[in-house]
């Protein structure tokens, strides 16, 4: 049965967010890159526009003043125009690049660096006449079409509110020069964009805001999702309980195939049991070879028992070992005088024995 939306109530796992990431599914305000195209307009029309005029107009004075001193014909032509596309294109050049980095700027800052191919790739849905319907009638279309329509009256209103009190006397505008006029209109110019940025500024916050709680309202797991993806990632702990126990199983059995090689076992004498090995040829110290509690202290007993393994109680000995050695490890040097006693007693009681054979 299909989970109702409301019933997703959990926050989205780092996992569900790398994973709509990877597919391009980020929160992403467009309100944010055109305010910041606006800025740019605001920052070349009001710092770079009169330069760029200015060092234009030179470039036109030339052929205004002296046009009888350019050469018409082909190759004249075509001499004049590389130069003064490349001119121009030098003066364009920095404005063109300070609104590219804006327009990168815009979707690095919010996103961070992203290459998604799959965003990219061509869907056979996208050309669905029934899921273009839903897409035109979706509460998100919806919601564009209104901001849109805000968008409009607000700025609209704002420019009206600066421009209408300028054309309401057009005869002082008629009856002034042409740098005055000139001047006046760049000044109206860089008023209406500082104004239409800073309203811009105001929409782009809230619907950036908006952006960020509907993309994760979006991205809201079940409680049943959360554990399934819970259990992708850690694992199913029945599975886990059952690996574990056959891990353990597979130590114990290792451990009691070691015992009946064991030079001696040192036990508590109920509640611990340890095996130790010590070859006078081969090994440097003493190697613990298997150890247990009570359950799997008494196997470790019964073994030796059966294979005639020396069995010696000294219950310190026998829990400091099973607690500071773990299997298959050599015992550590403050436990080398009494371990070297009882594996001497050993040797000795194992001597006497062969000789009385």
């Amino acid at each position: 049965m299909a989970e109702d939306q409301d019933s997703r109530t959990e926050q989205p796992t780092g996992r569900r967010l790398s994973k709509a990431r990877d597919d391009g599914d980020v929160p992403i305000s467009r309100e944010i890159g055109h305010v910041l195209m606006l800025l740019g307009a605001l920052i070349v029309v009001g710092t770079m526009a009169p330069w760029i005029a200015k060092n234009v107009l030179g470039l036109a004075r030339a052929f205004i003043e002296r046009p009888h001193v350019i050469d018409v014909g082909p190759d004249g032509i075509r001499i004049v125009s590389v130069q003064m596309m490349w001119r121009v294109g030098l003066l364009l050049g920095l404005p063109v690049l300070l609104l590219t980095i804006l327009a990168i700027t815009s979707t690095i800052g919010q996103v961070g660096a992203l290459y998604t191919p799959k965003k990219i790739m061509p869907k056979l849905s996208n050309l669905s006449v029934i899921s273009g319907f839903k897409r035109l009638f979706s509460f998100q279309s919806v919601f564009e079409a209104l901001k849109g329509i805000i968008k409009i009256v607000v700025i609209g209103v704002v420019l009206g509110a600066m421009v209408w009190p300028s054309m309401r006397h057009p005869e002082q505008i008629m009856g002034q020069d042409l740098m005055t006029t000139i001047s006046n209109l760049h000044m109206l110019i860089v008023m209406v964009l500082m104004f239409t940025v800073l309203t811009m500024a105001v929409l782009s916050a809230v619907d950036f805001a908006y952006t960020r709680y509907a993309h994760t309202e979006k991205l809201k797991m079940t409680k049943q999702e959360v554990k399934d993806e819970h259990k992708e990632t850690e694992g199913d702990p029945k599975v886990k309980g059952r690996i574990r126990a056959l891990r353990m199983e597979r130590h114990r059995k290792r451990m009691m195939a070691a015992v009946p090689k064991a030079t001696v076992v040192i036990t508590n004498p109920t509640h611990f049991a340890v095996a130790l090995k010590y070859d006078i040829d081969s090994m440097a110290a003493p190697m613990l070879v298997a150890k247990g509690a009570d359950y799997i202290a008494k196997r470790i007993r019964q073994i030796a028992d059966t294979h005639e393994v020396p069995i010696v109680e000294n219950p310190p000995l026998a829990r400091a070992l099973y607690a500071a050695v773990e299997v298959d490890q050599e015992i550590p040097q403050e436990h080398y005088k009494a371990v070297a006693e009882i594996i001497g007693y050993v040797m000795r009681l194992k001597g006497k024995l062969l000789a009385k054979h």
